[in-house]
């Protein structure tokens, strides 16, 4: 879409004002990125353009389609959000924050500030909606655009589309926008099975259209005969959708039968149940297949009825019936309760506020959780896992994350019945707390005023993050001082173990930092937060010694000289030349030693870091961890001349492929045909089928390197090898 296009469809359903009110926003826009290019090569301004234009199609207000025409405007240009909301209003300039990342604040890790990120838009997002259906359209046009960006990015950013982006997208009902979401990752993640699948599903569609067409004429007769109007067609499933069955129930292409579907969307609800007893008399149904949606909504607020039948040539046909309202919300989900109507942008704020009552939690735990990528854990289990639709002894309806156990529910329904639970029944039998939970239990909590209150290990066999933070407060809440004195114990074990004495870390200053970054009020709360399990020893320490760790470093203004000289004042024993391989240019008799943050060999391009009594430490010269240092410690080495064979360094690579059977044993015979040692290996998996594996595999330089990483390349299912940093 360009520009224009933009705004004559926004004109479609938006009066003049507001069009004009847009036009506005497009025009800042353009000025801002005037110079900025994409790397496409296209002007920056084609981006915001095609995410506006994603908005104008799910039919969204003029505050979240000139938000969206700026939404990068803060975060990669010079105007601010003050000019914005003097511009555009306080709306606009609140929903343009929601969606900046944290660019200007330093970071441990990309994970941590990708962490950081995500967690002010879902804060932003509990606040108001639209923040993330502004963020959605950014990503689907970003994945749109994929192509233009180097191979291991293509994978990160599909990665998190799919851990992240597409359940929330379902979670929020928008299927538009979640089915090409997924395809599309799939397509970089795992290109030979999507591609596999679409020349299958080419092959198939001839058969699968005139199947259709006969499927459509025997229902059109049957509901002409009983004035029912209705919309039939026929929807293949998505790449993605077929992808995970294969892989889920392990079946190949062939052997599944449901690839195709039959909607059907007729004016009222009353037509839908008389739509499907005409399908189940014209067609057999397939037992346990159908589900009432009407009745119950899922959790995204989809309605329908779904049924699959034995159809004409004896294939299962999978058929949907819903209304047109409930089409309109199946496909864009909560965007349709935002859709722009008469000067009202929501159409029943009240209903709107109960349908999303469980994104309300997400305030709850930015309250409880002091860590970013906790906070992203919890929602990934909350908000991202399959669901699982539980009955209380009354009737009432309980929705829970999959694999939930009787003290979900009971922490789901009231804080005080979970802290008093002793026992449970479900389905009227006793059984133990870590009991799973299926749909359609009926659940009955037991409760004692005399019980002691939540264990410990209550917080390991819970699954939501609703039960955890319950508990979590209970015992920071009871324990106090048995937490307080717990977590004290633990930090100062934690920073012995780095080496330090309490005495040097705990100090007021190392203390208020470790406050002012967890948001604590006081010491004694830093510590019962540890021993309550609420933060770990580990992220404490790690800030507690980030001084004394600096400390090590050379002197500010000391002259290279003057440091060089304090360094053979030190160092007693120099490490000799086939200890490290490493010689300092024009110096002799240092103390040297080879990093462990990125491992240099020979081969590769070093230079020297002056440390404060641990000699020379060598880095290699793209180490992030000597980018920014300060001139005057940086000496110029290089490698000393020497045989090939003798010393071997160690060197951590990642290995990304798909998980089949067999694929790291194929990884470990190619390492072990290029003669190399193996030091460390570890792998795991995703949901997805992707495969990493870390491995320290020890070697005498680049070129040996190259030839392990060629090796394995040559293995199928592989998608990338690289070398990494700590």
């Amino acid at each position: 879409m360009t520009s224009e296009q933009v705004l004559e469809k926004a004109s479609e359903y938006l009066p003049e004002k507001d069009v004009a009110f847009l036009r506005e926003a497009y025009e800042m826009a353009k000025y801002a990125h005037r110079e900025q290019y994409r790397r496409s090569g296209e002007p920056y301004i084609w981006h915001p353009v095609q995410v506006a234009g994603i908005l104008v199609e799910l039919g969204m207000d003029p505050d979240t389609i000139a938000a969206a025409f700026l939404h990068d405007v803060v975060e990669d240009t010079d105007i601010g959000l003050d000019e914005l909301e003097e511009k555009f209003g306080e709306q606009v300039a609140m929903l343009v924050d929601g969606v900046t990342k944290l660019g200007k604040i330093k970071y441990k890790s990309k994970e941590e500030q990708q962490a950081e990120n995500h967690r002010k838009m879902f804060v932003a997002m509990a606040k108001d909606i639209r923040v993330i259906l502004i963020k959605l359209a950014d990503r689907l046009h970003n994945m749109r655009t994929l192509k233009h960006l180097p191979p291991e990015k293509q994978r990160r950013i599909s990665n998190e589309t799919l851990e992240i982006f597409a359940p929330l997208a379902h979670r929020l009902g928008i299927s538009k926008i979640k089915w090409e979401l997924e395809d599309t990752s799939l397509r970089y993640l795992n290109p030979q099975q999507y591609y596999r699948i679409v020349n299958l599903m080419k092959k198939k569609r001839v058969e699968r259209e005139s199947y259709i067409e006969e499927v459509q004429s025997l229902l059109k007769e049957r509901l002409g005969g009983m004035d029912i109007e209705a919309d039939i067609h026929g929807r293949a499933k998505h790449i993605y959708s077929i992808y995970r069955k294969m892989v889920l129930q392990n079946k190949q292409f062939n052997e599944i039968y449901d690839l195709l579907a039959i909607r059907i969307v007729v004016k009222s609800i009353k037509d839908c149940y008389a739509v499907l007893g005409t399908i189940h008399t014209q067609w057999k149904p397939m037992p346990g297949r159908f589900k009432d949606y009407i009745a119950m909504p899922k959790a995204n607020m989809y309605q329908s009825l779904h049924t699959t039948v034995i159809g004409p040539k004896g294939d299962p046909l999978e058929v949907q019936i819903r209304s047109e309202d409930m089409h309109k919300v199946a496909e864009f989900g909560v965007a349709a309760h935002w859709a722009y109507k008469e000067g009202k942008t929501v159409s029943d704020a009240e209903s709107l506020e109960t349908k999303m009552s469980w994104f309300r939690e997400i305030l709850e735990w930015q309250n409880n959780t002091n860590d970013a990528q906790e906070f992203m854990e919890s929602l990934k289990i909350d908000l991202f896992s399959d669901m699982v639709f539980v009955f209380s002894p009354k009737g009432d309806v309980m929705e829970l994350p999959k694999g939930s156990v009787p003290l979900d529910f009971a922490f789901r329904i009231h804080t005080e019945v979970g802290n008093r639970c002793i026992g449970a029944k479900v389905n009227g039998k006793m059984v133990p707390l870590d009991h799973q939970l299926k749909t359609g239990d009926i659940v009955e909590i037991l409760t004692s005023k005399h019980s002691y209150g939540p264990s410990q290990d209550w917080i390991k066999i819970t699954q939501s993050s609703h039960a955890k933070n319950k508990i979590r407060q209970w015992f920071k809440k009871e324990r106090r001082e048995e937490n307080v004195d717990k977590g004290r114990d633990m930090i100062e074990k934690e920073i012995e173990n780095k080496g330090f004495t309490p005495k040097q870390a705990l100090t007021k200053d190392n203390i208020q930092r470790v406050m002012d970054k967890f948001s604590f009020t006081t010491e004694e709360d830093m510590y019962a937060a540890v021993g309550y399990h609420g933060i770990t020893a580990a992220q404490v320490v790690t800030r507690l010694t980030d001084n004394l760790r600096k400390q090590e470093e050379a002197p500010e203004g000391q002259t290279l000289t003057e440091a060089v000289g304090e360094l053979k004042q030190q160092t007693k024993t120099p490490a000799k030349s086939d200890q490290t391989g490493v010689k300092v240019r024009g110096v002799d008799n240092l103390m040297i030693r080879l990093s462990r943050c990125c491992n240099p060999v020979p081969g590769d391009e070093i230079v020297g870091y002056i440390t404060k009594g641990r000699g020379v430490s060598i880095h290699r010269s793209d180490c992030p961890n000597v980018q920014d240092e300060e001139n005057s410690r940086i000496l110029p080495v290089e490698w000393e001349e020497r045989p090939q064979q003798s010393k071997n360094y160690d060197v951590d690579i990642e290995i990304s492929g798909y998980d089949r059977r067999s694929l790291l044993n194929d990884v470990l015979q190619a390492v072990a045909e290029t003669k190399t040692n193996i030091q460390a290996v570890s792998g795991k998996a995703d949901k997805n089928k992707m495969a990493r594996i870390d491995m320290t595999i020890s070697i005498q330089n680049t070129a040996h390197l190259q030839r392990v990483v060629d090796r394995i390349k040559q293995i199928s299912d592989i998608y990338s090898v690289r070398r990494i940093m700590h």
